[in-house]
């Protein structure tokens, strides 16, 4: 049996930031593209926490925290967002929305 190492963590953390990073330049549902934002914040955190370990320092979990918290009020502020739209234009679709359009 192999240990895990920070190599293993940074392995997951790419693959999680790739999935990401497709899932909001790919998808047209607001929905999808908020979590695959969350996916991505959660791969920063990945690397946080595995660097902390790595090399024995606290302030990569405090960092961590930090991230959450930001990734916990984007949640609210975006779920907030896409009731207004959906209850304005009916549509969840990114392409769809021309509310920000001149």
């Amino acid at each position: 049996m192999h240990p895990i190492t920070t190599t293993h963590y940074l392995i997951l953390s790419a693959a999680l930031l790739g999935i990401g990073t497709v899932g909001v330049l790919t998808r047209r549902n607001i929905v999808i593209i908020l979590m695959s934002i969350e996916l991505i914040l959660n791969a920063v955190n990945i690397n946080l926490v595995a660097f902390s370990r790595h090399y024995q320092h606290v302030t990569g979990q405090v960092f961590a925290i930090f991230v959450i918290t930001v990734a916990v009020a984007e949640a609210a502020v975006g779920l907030g967002i896409l009731i207004a739209l959906f209850r304005n234009k009916e549509t969840v679709q990114a392409d769809e929305i021309e509310l920000l359009k001149w």
